[in-house]
Formats: C-alpha cells, structure tokens, sequence
C-alpha cells in the first residue's frame, strides 16, 4: 500500500506502513454491518488509517482517502458541539457511565427513569442530539458544517440513501426516544428526532477527515482556526467518556489493548486521541461480534505498542 503526507518529514509514515503491511497480513477481518444494506456489502479486506498533528499536518495509508459512513463516530461531535453550548447542564440529561449491555438497549432506561447511562449508546445519542436540535434548529446541519470546517472538505455530505435504510430499519431507536419521551427526557417530536438522527449518523468522510475533525480534542479543545470550542476542562470530559464508553460493551478491552480515547462506528471506523500529539482514524468494515473494526482495533493495539503513546 503507498502512503501519501502533506510533508516531506516521515513524521508517523514509517509506523504506518508497518502497520498497513502487518494488517494485509493478517486473516480473519470480520464480517460488515448486515443489518444496514448500504453497509452490507462493503469489503472487510479494506484499510485505511490517517494520523494528525495538531498543526493539521496528515499522514496517511491504504484506503485513507477512501469516504466511509461515519455512523457513530459522529456522537462525539454532536456531544461537543452540544457541551459547548450548555455546559454541565447536559449531563442532567444523560449520565458517563459504561452502560454494560448492547448499544440500542432499552433495558436500563425503564429503571434509570429515561436517563441513558452515556452518551455514545443510541439512547444518550439520542438526547444529545435531542438538545441540540432545541438549541441550533437543525442539529444534523450544525454538525455537517462544523465537520466540513475542521476536516478541510467541504465535499463532505449525508449519504441519504444510508440514513432511508437506518430510517426504515429504525424501530428500536423510535421504540428508545419514544420510552424517553414518556420521562419528559426529549423536547422535539420523535419523528423530527430520529430523521435529524439517522442523517447525522449518515454522513460519509474519510480517515483522512475524520483525524482532521477531531483535533480539536487533541488540541484540548481548540478547533482548527484558533477558536476555542471546548475548554481545556469539557475537552478532557470528552475524551474521557470515549475511552470508558466509546466502544459499545467492549470499552474496557479496547482501554487495555490501545489505551487511547477512542470511538467507534459499525460503518467500520474508529478515531482515537493522544491528547497534546494526535488524532488518529483508522477504516476496515469488517466488525467483530460488539460491532467495532477488527482490523480497526488491531491496527491501533499495533500503534500505540510501536509508538509508545498512549494516556498510560
């Protein structure tokens, strides 16, 4: 696989390319997200990884370029860009512990009186979304802009006919923002909800983009042009609810193999954050039986044991 960098310094190329050819090495990727049918036939055998410099200097391999759907990987930007605009008050509405059960599970809510347990399962996405659609009119294009700023790409769009299939294959998500609905835990009505939802999770960008958006994190909450979006303080937040949440029920594993912030999506993408160094995105569509990237993980595992950085 050729690597490609905005630099002529080597900078991360050299552990990149191991890790591409390791990974091209290596059997048994998993199978795509067959519940969705855009996401089905996708092959497991891709990869791509990107890692960024907070001065926004990209290295890349593989399938870098390649547009993926970001699906729940856009959670972590929407809880920012909501975090930013009414604070602590969030988490009134939404808890930060690991939930312990799948990601579109409904059984906590019921005696947790409609409170998701974080953020990134569907239920706290759900509500994060909720409120921020309260607070900008159209959630789902507040985050698209913010996403195209910080990646560079204003190509960068929804893939409608992904969000139609979410859309009718959307039942339980409806079933969860119905149920907290019934608490008084969301505002809008949950058709406009759940379409706002499913577009958000729609959206299609590539590793190189995605370790572009979330720099912000790695920059402790600074974005791309200078302006402050975080403080230093909600930016730790962030990353710490995406290392002890941010992979459905498997966090505390991809904490004890990686040792980063990270987040992943069943599209087959995972960001990862080394606070003050880089953001990474890697992309492989294979997922394992908790619905994150096998070689995804792998390819980080890999990183952090070749590069020695990690928030341990």
């Amino acid at each position: 696989m050729a690597i490609m960098t905005t630099t002529s310094s080597p900078g991360f190329r050299p552990v990149l390319e191991r890790i591409a050819e390791e990974m091209e090495r290596t059997p048994g990727r998993g199978r795509p997200a067959d519940y969705i049918p855009a996401l089905a036939a996708r092959d497991p055998r891709r990869f791509g990884m990107a890692v960024a410099e907070p001065d926004g200097t990209v290295y890349g391999v593989g399938d870098w370029r390649e547009p993926f759907s970001t699906q729940s990987i856009t959670k972590v930007f929407t809880l920012a860009l909501d975090l930013a605009r009414e604070g602590d008050e969030l988490w009134e509405h939404v808890g930060r512990e690991p939930s312990g059960n799948p990601f579109n599970s409904l059984v906590q809510l019921e005696y947790e009186n409609g409170i998701p347990r974080n953020p990134f399962i569907n239920a706290g996405a759900l509500v994060v979304t909720d409120r921020l659609h309260t607070r900008t009119s159209d959630a789902a294009a507040e985050l698209l802009t913010f996403l195209r700023a910080e990646s560079g790409d204003p190509a960068l769009d929804f893939d409608l006919d992904v969000a139609a299939s979410e859309s009718a294959h959307g039942d339980r998500n409806a079933a969860l923002a119905h149920f907290m609905a019934s608490y008084g835990n969301i505002d809008n009505p949950v058709p406009v909800l759940l379409d706002q939802y499913f577009r958000q999770c729609s959206i299609t960008a590539s590793c190189a983009g995605l370790a572009l958006a979330a720099g912000f994190l790695a920059r402790h909450g600074v974005r791309a042009d200078g302006s402050r979006l975080l403080t230093r303080s909600q930016a730790k937040q962030v990353n710490a609810v995406m290392l002890t949440c941010g992979t459905y029920d498997a966090a505390g594993d991809f904490a004890y193999r990686v040792g980063l912030p990270g987040k992943s999506g069943v599209g087959g993408g995972i960001i990862a954050v080394v606070p003050g160094h880089c953001t990474l995105c890697v992309w492989s569509p294979g997922l394992d039986e908790r619905g994150n990237s096998v070689a995804g993980v792998a390819a980080l595992d890999r990183f952090t044991t070749l590069t020695g950085l990690s928030v341990f």
